[in-house]
């Protein structure tokens, strides 16, 4: 979507005019000296076809017709000699990174409010031998504990690099890996530790003091709790028969020679690596159980779509390692000898809320080359920069918007801008540290107008991904060259797709002009299951007659002419309205998350009713500018509950609904303002900020009742 241009049609002809010229001139040189006709063609190939011919699939990449891959290097099928091999080829190469505290101090706020800001340092670095020796002997330490193979551990941890060390320690000994989200509620916490029967468990200072400690009594077979900050401490109050160890002591302990000379016990490529507890979005979390072959061709497949990674790229790890985004990007990244830099949502960018002001933030320093997102952090960049562009003066402006707008048209031919990008779009790319050269988004949708966004002003690719924790993230992911916007890509190398119709939501693979259906999932990322849950086994995974496994993801999507595949509907967000037409909850969600004035948006329906009510969590300061106006004062919770501010929101609402072109009975017809921001600490979104409905719906009960007259 271009941007409006306020300016003299004169002068925007003139304009028009110098970039035409400018055009010519440089058009012939920038074209053979850039391959830019080579990407153009990459771009327009064929990436994926049915190997059947018919239109149900199941489709696979160009280069993977013949047999689905398995593993990057043969006989490397589980992730210990993955980690080993690379230890092995990059043995002084920063591995993991770490930024060292300076400082922390309270700043109280206008409102009186008090936030703890940090000042950081450089990052520290462990080499990949290192971090090797350091799994080593962490595992050691665990075995000499009593941790045995093929035997439960949890671990519950902020992203960081201990977590990593952890998990490869796990992974050498052959001890499954229960992962749990470090926001899970407390009863979700211990039904996770329960199911898992786990003995031992890896936790933060933090996650102990203020999340375990007090469900600690509902897990009787809890009996060891390593903590992995340096720091030792003392714990009182622990209940007793738990002991509490400090990572380096495990590590210790691990390093002494008899607990060396003691052999491991090697996975096997079927053995489970992880069990992966879901975030819990559609309820109680689901334990994921995936082996080490799962995740090596899930890696195998995500890594055949990055161009030229190697060992000078730079990964930033920000988002929680429970999720399988996060885990399969940086076990991606360390298998090709890539160095990793540990960061946080809050102190991401010099502007992020844990940073002090004047201090940088995280990619300042790091300067990373590779980044994984999801569409929410995207979201709050896009909206961030398009407020600041508001602010601009009357030129600054005009320039930005002539340069967006040239180089919106330049992206959509496939070509590139290399003036534009170095004098307008030099300093938004500068708030990831300047030298991204590819955003990997995935967990949710990610609107068109975003990534559009993204590819201009941050001068780089997004590479938009489709995959559950049930396939280790891997299904799909656009290429580079790959400049279209809302399609998730084609099929990678590890796996395939069929389209299943689906009568009651009208898909069919015979649908025209494009094949349309519920998306099964099959290749060797496919998991092995739901640990304990064999019913939902067998309504959600089956095995075919040649012996692959699929996983019905209740996705609905659609196979475009060149093979790559678009998200359109999901079986579970889809309600049936009293008249009988079909809403989707999702669409109405995606179409209206770009409005200025939402932070979020929950659209909800009830099938005994006539029309779509949303709950809003508004914009902080597009709402005060809007009240303003209005002339409506009051606190924040004031402002959020007047009913004239409603009334305004939703015809602006309503407004960019009908632009982006929703059916009548699509657009909401009533709305509540939330006060309340909805972050994984309240419970109402996941970690990868994916709406918990069911929570939503409880949470709003009341505001359900008096939208739909209840009340």
């Amino acid at each position: 979507m271009k941007l409006k241009e306020d300016i003299n049609p004169l002068l925007l002809q003139v304009f028009r005019s110098v970039v035409w010229v400018y055009s010519a001139i440089t058009f012939i040189p920038w074209y053979f000296f850039t391959g830019a006709g080579t990407n153009i063609e990459r771009a327009r190939r064929i990436k994926a076809r049915s190997v059947s011919g018919n239109p149900a699939g199941p489709y696979r990449a160009s280069n993977s017709q013949g047999k689905l891959v398995a593993w990057m290097l043969p006989g490397v099928d589980t992730l210990d000699k993955m980690f080993e091999h690379a230890a092995r080829t990059f043995p002084k190469r920063d591995c993991l990174g770490t930024r060292e505290v300076l400082s922390e101090e309270d700043e109280v706020q206008p409102n009186g409010k008090v936030f703890k800001k940090v000042i950081l340092g450089n990052y520290h670095w462990l080499s990949y031998e290192d971090t090797y020796q350091a799994a080593k002997h962490f595992g050691g330490g665990l075995a000499a504990l009593g941790q045995r193979p093929q035997c439960n551990i949890a671990i519950f941890c902020e992203t960081r690099a201990e977590w990593i060390v952890a998990s490869q320690a796990c992974f050498m000994y052959n001890f499954p890996l229960v992962t749990l989200y470090a926001t899970l509620g407390p009863t979700a916490i211990a039904h996770g530790l329960n199911e898992t029967e786990v003995t031992h468990i890896i936790t933060s200072k933090d996650l102990l003091q203020n999340r375990l400690k007090d469900i600690l009594c509902d897990v009787p077979r809890l009996q060891y709790i390593v903590v992995v900050d340096c720091k030792p401490s003392s714990w009182v109050d622990m209940p007793r028969g738990i002991m509490v160890y400090n990572m380096d002591a495990v590590k210790e302990l691990g390093s002494k020679a008899d607990n060396l000379a003691v052999a491991c016990r090697q996975p096997q490529s079927t053995d489970i690596a992880v069990i992966m507890y879901t975030s819990g979005s559609t309820g109680i979390p689901k334990g994921v159980m995936i082996s080490h072959g799962n995740i090596i061709a899930g890696i195998t497949g995500m890594a055949e779509r990055i161009p030229n990674l190697n060992e000078t790229d730079t990964y930033i790890g920000y988002l929680p390692l429970a999720h399988v985004l996060e885990l399969s990007a940086e076990l991606v990244c360390i298998s090709h000898g890539c160095r990793i830099g540990y960061s946080s949502p809050q102190t991401l960018a010099d502007q992020s809320t844990k940073i002090k002001k004047g201090s940088k933030g995280d990619t300042s320093v790091l300067k990373p080359t590779l980044m994984a997102t999801v569409p929410e952090i995207m979201d709050r960049i896009y909206k961030n920069v398009m407020t600041k562009v508001e602010e601009m003066s009357k030129f600054q402006k005009t320039l930005f918007v002539l340069a967006y707008n040239y180089k919106m048209e330049q992206i959509s031919k496939g070509y590139s801008t290399p003036l534009c990008d170095s004098l307008v779009f030099k300093r938004v790319r500068g708030l990831l540290g300047g030298n991204i050269r590819l955003l990997l988004s995935g967990g949710a949708p990610l609107s068109a107008a975003t990534q559009r966004f993204m590819n201009i002003c941050l001068c780089c690719p997004v590479g938009q991904g489709y995959g559950l924790t049930e396939t280790c993230g891997a299904g799909t992911i656009t290429e580079v060259w790959d400049y279209s916007t809302g399609r998730v890509g084609a099929p990678l190398v590890c796996s395939e797709i069929r389209l299943k119709d689906w009568e009651e939501g009208c898909y069919f693979s015979t649908d025209k002009p494009n094949p349309r259906g519920e998306i099964l999932l099959g290749g060797p990322n496919v998991t092995m299951g739901y640990y304990k849950k064999e019913s939902k086994n067998g309504e959600d995974f089956f095995v075919d007659d040649n012996g692959q496994r699929w996983f019905c993801t209740g996705d609905i999507g659609e196979f475009h002419t060149d093979g790559c595949l678009k998200i359109i509907d999901r079986k579970k967000d889809l309600v049936k309205l009293q008249a009988g037409e079909y809403v989707s909850l999702g669409k109405v969600e995606a179409a209206l998350k770009n409005c200025s004035l939402i932070d979020n948006i929950c659209a909800y329906a009830n099938s005994d009713q006539s029309y779509v009510i949303s709950f809003v969590v508004p914009n902080h300061k597009q709402l005060m500018v809007l009240a303003e106006q209005l002339k409506v004062k009051g606190t924040w919770e004031e402002i959020c509950n007047n009913s004239q501010l409603e009334k305004e929101v939703l015809r602006i609402i309503t407004e960019v609904a009908i632009s982006a072109k929703l059916e009548r009975f699509e657009i909401p017809k009533k709305i509540r303002l939330s006060a309340e921001a909805w972050t994984p600490e309240t419970g109402l979104v996941t970690d990868a900020f994916k709406l918990k409905r069911k929570e939503l719906k409880t949470h709003y009960q009341e505001d359900i009742e008096r939208m739909y007259g209840g009340k």
